[in-house]
C-alpha cells in the first residue's frame, strides 16, 4: 500500500513537472512577442515626440500609453492627426505611418502621428487562430522585423470584460469583447477602463490642440462589404468624395465610400465628429488575410494576400474588392493608404488655405507599388542613437 502510494505521488510530481514545461514552452515565445521593440527611425521632420499621456496623465507608465510624433512645419497652418493600429492585426496602418515617421517633412501646418495607436493590442495575439507573432519587410540594408498584434487589447492589460459593454455617453450595449476594442470606445471617458481612457485621450489630444483632420488606419475583409473605402460622416463627406475621385481618375485604383453610421456608437469616424470639431475619416484596405475561408495564417499569406480559396470565390463573385492571382500584396495596401490620406489632406487645404498643411518627401501608390514599402525605412544601425524611437 505504502509502494503504491509513493508511486501515484511521483507520478503526479512528473505530471505536473512535465506540464509545467509545456507551459513554458508555449508561453515563453508570446513572453518575448509582449515585450519585443519596433523600432522608428526619426526622419527630418520630426521635430517633437511625446506620449499620449501628456494629453491625460492618468494614462502614463502604463501599457496602453503610446507615443506621439509631431511634425511641425516653419509656416503656419491646420492640424492633422494620422492613427495606426487602432487594430494591431491590420498592420498595413501601421506600415503606412511609419513610412511617414521616417520621411515625411511638413513645410506648413502640423502633423501628428501615432503608429501604434492600441498599444496593448499590439503586444496580443491570436495562438488559436495560428497568427504569427512578427512580420518582415524587404530592405536595402536588410529585414526589419514588426510584432503582429491583435484585434483587441489584451487581457493582461484589462481584465474581467463585462457580461455586456454599456458604451459610455450614449448607453448603447455591445459585445463585451468591444471594451478591450479601441474603434468601440470612442470618445472615451475620463474615469473608464483603460481603452477608454485611451480614447479619451485621443479625444483631449484634438481638442486642446485644435485639430482640423483625423485619419484612422485599419484593413478589412476581402469579403466584407465595407473594404477598399474611405468611411465618413456627413461633415466629412465633400472632402472624402473629392479624395475618392482623385485617386481613381489619376492614380487609377478604387476608393469607394461608406457613410458613417449614426446609430452604431463608439466608432472613430462617427464619434470624433460628433464630440469635436474635427473633420474624421476611416481608411480600409482589403487584407485576405484576416478572411475566414482561406488556407493557413502565415506570414506570407499577410504580405502577399494571395490565396487559392478566396481566389475561387472571387471567380464565384462572392468578395467586394477585384482578386486575381497577384492577390492583394502588402506593398498595394500601404500604398493606398499613404495616397488617400495624402489626398484627404491636400483637398481639405485647397478648401481650407488659411488652414492647409503642405506635406513633402512622402511616397504615393504608385512609387510604394513600384519600389516596395521596404524601400522607404533607414537602417537604424546608421542612424543617430537620439533619432531611434523603440515601441
Amino acid at each position: 500500500m505504502e509502494q503504491t502510494t509513493k508511486a501515484s505521488q511521483n507520478f503526479k510530481i512528473i505530471s505536473s513537472i512535465i506540464f509545467l514545461l509545456f507551459v513554458l514552452w508555449g508561453g515563453w515565445p508570446l513572453l518575448q512577442h509582449r515585450n519585443y521593440k519596433m523600432e522608428i527611425v526619426c526622419g527630418p521632420g520630426v521635430t517633437e515626440v511625446k506620449k499620449l499621456s501628456d494629453s491625460f496623465p492618468p494614462l502614463k507608465d502604463t501599457p496602453a500609453d503610446t507615443y506621439v510624433f509631431i511634425l511641425q512645419g516653419k509656416e503656419p497652418g491646420g492640424k492633422a492627426l494620422i492613427m495606426a493600429n487602432t487594430h494591431a492585426n491590420e498592420p498595413e496602418g501601421l506600415l503606412a505611418v511609419s513610412v511617414m515617421l521616417e520621411n515625411a517633412v511638413v513645410e506648413k501646418g502640423t502633423l501628428y502621428l501615432i503608429p501604434n495607436f492600441n498599444r496593448s493590442a499590439s503586444r496580443n495575439t491570436r495562438p488559436g487562430e495560428g497568427y504569427p507573432l512578427y512580420f518582415s519587410v524587404t530592405t536595402p540594408w536588410g529585414k526589419k522585423i514588426f510584432r503582429l498584434g491583435n484585434r483587441d487589447a489584451s487581457p493582461l492589460d484589462q481584465w474581467p470584460d463585462p457580461d455586456v459593454y454599456i458604451h459610455y455617453p450614449e448607453k448603447q450595449m455591445l459585445s463585451y469583447l468591444d471594451i478591450r476594442n479601441t474603434n468601440r470606445t470612442w470618445p472615451g471617458r475620463r474615469n473608464g477602463l483603460p481603452m477608454e481612457k485611451v480614447t479619451f485621450a485621443a479625444m483631449e489630444l484634438l481638442r486642446h490642440n485644435q485639430v482640423d483632420l483625423a485619419i484612422d488606419l485599419h484593413g478589412a475583409e476581402t469579403m466584407f462589404p465595407v473594404t477598399n473605402c474611405i468611411v465618413a460622416p456627413e461633415k466629412s463627406m465633400r472632402i472624402a468624395t473629392l479624395a475618392s475621385l482623385t485617386v481613381k481618375s489619376m492614380e487609377g485604383f478604387e476608393n469607394h465610400l461608406e457613410s458613417s453610421p449614426e446609430k452604431f456608437r463608439g466608432l472613430s469616424h462617427r464619434e470624433i465628429g460628433d464630440y469635436s470639431a474635427t473633420l474624421p475619416f476611416l481608411l480600409e484596405a482589403p487584407i485576405p488575410f484576416l478572411d475566414q475561408p482561406t488556407g493557413p495564417k502565415t506570414e506570407k499569406l499577410l504580405l502577399d494576400g494571395k490565396d487559392d480559396f478566396l481566389l475561387s470565390l472571387a471567380r464565384k463573385n462572392k468578395l467586394f474588392v477585384p482578386y486575381d492571382e497577384h492577390g492583394w500584396p502588402f506593398d498595394k495596401r500601404v500604398g493606398q493608404h499613404l495616397s488617400v490620406s495624402l489626398e484627404i489632406i491636400r483637398q481639405y487645404s485647397r478648401k481650407n488655405p488659411e488652414r492647409g498643411l503642405v506635406i513633402k518627401n512622402v511616397p504615393r501608390y504608385r512609387e510604394v507599388v513600384e519600389k516596395g514599402v521596404g524601400t522607404f525605412f533607414h537602417n537604424p544601425a546608421e542612424a543617430p542613437v537620439e533619432r531611434i524611437i523603440k515601441f
